[in-house]
């Protein structure tokens, strides 16, 4: 018994269909009218036998069988673009649809701008920026570059390095003011210190380093206090207004830093590594917008 026939042409229909979010803006791209839309639609859920959208006067939404058609459709015609532009060689210029994910906040402020510059450059590519505080696994296919810090412990994924990032230890001047700073690790358990959930890492440890080769030594302390949030921007808020000790990495401080505004303490200790890297999986090493879009985030953060 034979299964529904997948017709090459629905797949990109289908993928444009649920980038546009309704039947009337994708029949307007397509230069037709909606109720053609409506019909070809109708035709491909006939063919395969299930329910791809539900429509409503204004919006429609993909059911969980559009969901995984969506899924595939895009990793089909990824590959097919891939499989192209490798075949016309590096005069090609690259395009398709480029998924990137990086978490809100360094998103926001760092990734969307490159973005902004990277179109201009290479107009032919389709880009999603996802921004998630706790990013999916690769398995999921989810996305197909992704901005991280720190180096990932997979070794199926490739890694490019695109800029040094420290965790610093700061701190409001009314704060120090009225508390004192610490001189010592050990120390901070008499602080109120802002916890910051980082990845897979839970509130409350604390790890400072202090020396290099033979006396290097790392101190493992257990912070309090009466504040704890996985969202970086309201933690850097709370440490502004003086309520405690923050760990937060350097990119989100350092103008806080220059003003003054924020003051950094136990500068003779260092913290985990929080490097920036973008990763990709194995897979997408020969596309060239993955290449592409990895080059020009690198030039971008080149000093």
């Amino acid at each position: 018994m034979s299964g529904p026939t997948i017709h090459p042409s629905e797949l990109a229909f289908f993928s444009m269909l649920a980038s546009c979010g309704a039947l009337s803006a994708a029949a307007r791209k397509l230069g037709i009218t909606t109720p053609a839309v409506s019909k070809r639609l109708a035709q491909m859920e006939a063919r395969l036998g299930v329910t791809l959208v539900t429509r409503t006067t204004r919006r429609m939404h993909l059911t969980p069988e559009g969901e995984l058609y969506l899924l595939y459709a895009r990793r089909i015609l990824a590959e097919i673009d891939d499989m192209e532009q490798s075949l016309a060689g590096s005069h090609a210029a690259p395009r398709g649809l480029l998924r990137v994910n990086a978490t809100p906040g360094f998103g926001r402020r760092y990734v969307a701008p490159v973005i902004s510059r990277f179109m201009r450059k290479y107009p032919e590519i389709e880009i999603q920026l996802q921004l998630s505080v706790d990013p999916p696994a690769f398995s999921e296919d989810a996305f197909d570059v992704g901005i991280r810090f720190g180096e990932p412990p997979e070794a199926r994924i490739i890694a490019r390095r695109l800029t040094a990032n420290r965790r610093l230890l700061c701190a409001s001047p009314g704060y120090l003011a009225q508390h004192g700073a610490p001189g010592m690790p050990a120390d901070l358990a008499k602080h109120n210190c802002i916890g910051m959930q980082q990845g897979d890492e839970g509130y409350g440890v604390w790890r400072l380093t202090t020396g290099a080769g033979t006396s290097r030594k790392t101190e493992t302390v257990r912070i309090h206090g009466t504040l704890r949030t996985n969202d970086g921007e309201a933690a850097v808020n709370w440490a502004l207004d003086g309520h405690g000790i923050l760990m937060r990495a350097e990119w989100d401080i350092s103008r806080f830093l220059s003003s003054g505004r924020l003051v950094q303490v136990l500068k003779d200790y260092q913290t985990p590594d929080a490097d920036i890297y973008a990763i990709y999986p194995q897979g997408r090493q020969h596309s060239a917008r993955v290449r592409a879009f990895v080059e020009f985030m690198a030039d971008s953060f080149d000093p």
